[in-house]
């Protein structure tokens, strides 16, 4: 949510701010801002809507830059918290005295009292943030680096910001806490952004800011500080693996249709770089011993939105091989309630972007407690990837679309492999159930091809129920979770109704909701509940509502009305393959209607906020 891209360098300033804008829209945002540096005077742009409109209707003065010198500029999209969107709240954001301006992401949680002493400062918005840019005027005496540090010590929240000012006309200023910041290192340039796909264009190497971390960067150099240290501060360049290439739509008409294409890829790069023979490798990986994985007596996961839903699927997956309990809890929940914690438990924190902001304040809340932690994230350097004890990368490329696919079947993949290889350290599943599921996960990127080389059915469905209002969403113990991960993906991007339950829990409210204009999607594939999935389809069916059934099965029913066939898979692998098509649905139907797929109303790619 909100998106910073800062540059210094002697390219086109304008052409930098605005693709590197472009490339951050996936992350959700209602209007989007410029400023540069000209002539040593801040000139502003800032549009409601589209980075396009903003772009259109840029004034004459951006116009004919000269390069000769160094460039400077920063520009933003932002997502509203505080005050509506409105051209006067986007940002950037600029002092009284015209010689600051700033963009920031984030919430000061503490900036009405902090606007309440600044009495003398005319506000000219309803954000937090243009609190930050009236307290470095004020405490602007000659140093700016020091203005920024005095600043920083009077804010409460999060904030990952980027500053510009005539005082200082080579440099940018930055600071960042609980909001992800990277710097971008090129040859006599530097670029400062919230993500690296706004960046990716210019280059591959990566400063990951610590939190706390504030400084300045000029065309060839950088100087990073921290509130709790004195001196300056060394922090690694990562070489990101990414191409700017990986982050288009390779002429697929939406990210989201790409990135659902790409996941036998996924699977495949996750499964060919850790398997070799019998023996699954996590070595570069995992910093545990394996003494210490041996004791382990209980699993703890936690996340938000999909990757809740893969910790659930996760659950049934561990409990079932490894033979000890699985704890599931929701980030923004588990964070604000007292755990009970014993010794032996191993905490896994699952985040695409590695920043989502309640995982992260949960990690820091079980760390306190001094268990072990694993991160499961796709992004190398963010904030999850370095605080974990150890992390495990799902290898997925940049996934762009707001809903995300690949990513879930990417933490899938990972959290299988690393299960299957606790279950052999541990030794609580046989040889041969071992075997039996490596293979089976084997040729799940072989199975989701074949799925989607026909889509048509899908297709077809979608144009039969895309004007219903609601849908149910029904399936039984690991597919559970993929019921609400596919009720999840329809309400996402077509602002449908949709709602995932337990088949066996339907009768305890749900079925009120049943009609003839109600479809209901059940995962019906071979199983342990099998049987007790086809009861429930009864009940469905006796009620009117039209059946949408998932299965591997040859035998009819006439209990089904539509039928979307699957390769029959082990029980315990399925929901790898059965959640494809349900994206596919989801994407026909919101597609139909002209719905903003990759970007969703109200929606944004990476929370970084509460």
């Amino acid at each position: 949510m909100c998106g910073i891209i800062g540059y210094i360098g002697k390219k086109n300033i304008v052409d930098v701010l605005i693709s590197g804008l472009k490339k951050l829209e996936y992350r959700g945002y209602d209007s989007s801002g410029i400023a540069i540096l000209k002539e040593n005077k801040i000139i502003r742009h800032r549009s409601v809507g589209k980075i396009s409109q903003m772009e259109a209707s840029l004034p004459s003065e951006f116009k004919n830059l000269s390069s000769k010198d160094d460039c400077i500029g920063i520009a933003h999209t932002r997502w509203a918290t505080h005050g509506k969107p409105s051209e006067e709240n986007a940002h950037p954001h600029i002092d009284c005295t015209k010689s600051f301006v700033l963009v920031h992401n984030g919430i000061i949680e503490n900036y009405f009292e902090l606007k309440t002493k600044l009495k003398k400062h005319k506000f000219l918005s309803d954000t937090d943030t243009e609190v930050i840019v009236h307290l470095i005027e004020e405490n602007y005496n000659g140093s700016l680096i020091e203005a920024v540090k005095k600043t920083l010590k009077l804010l409460e929240g999060s904030y990952a910001f980027v500053l510009l000012s005539k005082y200082d006309p080579k440099k940018l200023f930055f600071a960042r806490k609980d909001s992800p910041l990277i710097i971008g290192l090129a040859e006599d340039e530097k670029l400062i952004a919230s993500d690296v796909t706004a960046m990716l264009e210019y280059t591959n190497k990566f400063i990951f800011l610590e939190n706390e971390d504030f400084g300045e960067v000029s065309a060839k150099d950088i100087k990073i500080f921290n509130l709790k240290r004195d001196s300056i501060q060394q922090r690694p360049i990562t070489l990101v693996n990414w191409s700017a290439q990986m982050a288009e739509k390779s002429g697929f008409k939406h990210f989201m249709l790409k990135e659902i294409y790409e996941q036998p890829q996924v699977l495949r790069e996750n499964i060919t770089s850790r398997v070799f023979g019998e023996d699954i490798i996590f070595d570069d990986e995992l910093k545990f011993k394996k003494d210490l994985l041996k004791k382990i007596e209980k699993i703890l996961i936690i996340g938000c939105g999909t990757s809740y839903h893969a910790g659930l699927v996760c659950k049934y997956f561990f409990e079932n091989i490894l033979k000890i309990p699985t704890e599931v809890d929701i980030a923004s929940e588990f964070r604000y309630r007292n755990p009970i914690l014993k010794n032996n438990t191993l905490a896994i924190f699952i985040s695409q972007s590695g920043e989502t902001a309640d995982t992260l304040a949960s990690l820091r809340l079980i760390k306190r407690y001094k268990l072990p932690t694993l991160g499961i994230c796709n992004v190398v350097g963010s904030s999850l990837y370095r605080e974990a004890d150890s992390t495990i990368y799902i290898r997925c490329g940049p996934e762009i679309g707001v809903a995300s696919t690949k990513a879930f079947t990417g933490q899938l993949i990972s959290l299988y492999l690393f299960g299957l290889y606790l279950a052999k350290i541990k030794k609580t599943t046989s040889h041969q159930r071992y075997i039996e599921l490596l293979n089976s996960l084997y040729k799940t990127p072989t199975y989701i091809e074949n799925i989607l080389s026909d889509t048509s059915f899908l297709k077809h469905l979608a144009e039969l129920f895309y004007s219903k209002k609601d849908f149910l969403y029904l399936a039984r113990g690991i597919n559970y979770p993929v019921a609400l991960e596919g009720a999840l993906k329809l309400k996402e991007i077509s602002y449908i109704h949709a709602e995932g339950y337990p088949a066996g829990e339907m009768k305890h409210g749900p079925i009120a909701l049943i009609d003839k204009d109600m479809p209901v999607v059940i995962i019906a594939t071979k199983g342990a509940l099998l049987q007790k999935v086809f009861s429930n389809l009864e009940e469905v069916k006796s009620r009117d509502a039209k059946v949408i059934a998932l299965t591997n099965y040859g035998v009819e029913s006439k209990s089904i009305d539509y039928k979307i066939i699957l390769p029959e898979t082990d029980e315990l692998i399925s929901p790898i393959l059965n959640v494809v098509p349900l994206q596919l649905l989801a994407y026909y139907i919101a597609d139909i209607l002209g719905c903003d797929i990759d970007q969703p109303r109200n929606l944004a790619k990476s929370v970084t906020v509460e």
